[in-house]
């Protein structure tokens, strides 16, 4: 705040503040590198991410909705709100180290999911990788990636809630979520079977769905501009395209496992989901394949927002 000649922790002000009378081009490197680093810990970016699959797969179901839907997405905010407004400089300094960043949360992170062997830790690992494509938006700096990187907060918000409420559900029910102690329950369990299919279309983003939407203006933002050039951007894209294609691994595995194939002998399979159970789960649901079907119902008031970002920005 100093900086910027005022005392205040208003953002409005700040951000005019900011473009008035920007803070010098070496301090805003610094700035924006730490604010990157502080809300890149609470997004669980690429290396910071050890925390965030652990301490889902061991919460309580609904501290895990919360935190991997809602909390997790205020670092996001943090970095759309105030690290790029105040320190455009900054962000455009260290645009090569967020790409490398961000493919590490997709390609790498990507990767160990495949590697799990709990349905709840290959959730957490999930939730973590889906956090690079909402970082290329941010990189893409333009409108457009901006925004899909504001649609994937609340699609991946959704989803990630739905897969952790059934996986906390079948979890209370089991007594354990190893894939190698799980298996054939779609037969038995078919409203749990269908329910958790749709959640995992959504995850991967199969189109219908409010992540694919999200992530298609990602790709586009990442590719936008007139400049026929390959910038490291472009390339970065084309690296996370690939995390597509290794999130339909693990979760299309993680479904054939769990719910297709012979049933383990000593696994007892409870009554399937209750309306009671379902309800909060279908709304859920519901809002993803809304959203998904017509983006605009968010885009409206979202890239409106975005843009009036962009014109307040400095420099």
């Amino acid at each position: 705040m100093g900086a910027l000649g005022g005392s205040t922790f208003d953002v409005a002000t700040l951000t005019t503040l900011a473009k008035s009378a920007p803070i010098a081009a070496e301090m805003q490197s610094w700035i924006f590198l730490l604010l990157f680093i502080g809300f890149g810990i609470l997004v669980s970016l690429f290396p910071f991410h050890s925390w965030a699959a652990p301490a889902y797969a061991e919460a309580p179901t609904p501290v895990a909705m919360l935190h991997a839907g809602v909390l997790k997405k205020f670092g996001l905010y943090g970095l759309i709100r105030l690290a790029m407004p105040l320190a455009p400089v900054g962000a455009d300094k260290w645009l090569n180290l967020v790409l490398l960043l961000l493919l590490g949360n997709i390609l790498y992170i990507g990767l160990v999911t495949i590697a799990q062997k709990k349905l709840d830790r290959m959730l957490g690992y999930s939730s973590v990788m889906h956090m690079g494509y909402a970082f290329l938006g941010i990189a893409a700096g333009n409108v457009i990636g901006v925004s899909g990187a504001v649609l994937l907060m609340f699609a991946h918000g959704l989803s990630i809630a739905l897969l952790f409420g059934l996986a906390g559900w079948m979890r209370d029910q089991f007594g354990t979520l190893d894939f190698d102690r799980l298996g054939g329950i779609a037969k038995p369990m078919p409203k749990l079977g269908l329910l958790f299919g749709f959640a995992t279309f959504a995850s991967v983003g199969l189109p219908g769905f409010a992540n694919f939407a999200a992530e298609v203006e990602i790709f586009f933002g990442a590719f936008a501009g007139e400049d026929t050039a390959m910038t490291w951007t472009r390339w970065a894209t084309i690296g996370a395209l690939w995390g597509v294609v290794i999130s339909a691994v693990y979760m299309l595995r993680a479904y054939r496992t769990v719910f297709m194939g012979p049933k383990p002998d000593k696994l007892t399979t409870p009554s399937d989901l209750t309306w009671a159970a379902r309800i909060p789960l279908l709304l859920l649901l519901v809002a993803l394949i809304a959203v998904g079907f017509a983006p605009d119902l968010l885009n409206q008031f979202i890239r409106p927002a975005v843009n009036g970002l962009f014109t307040a920005m400095a420099g």
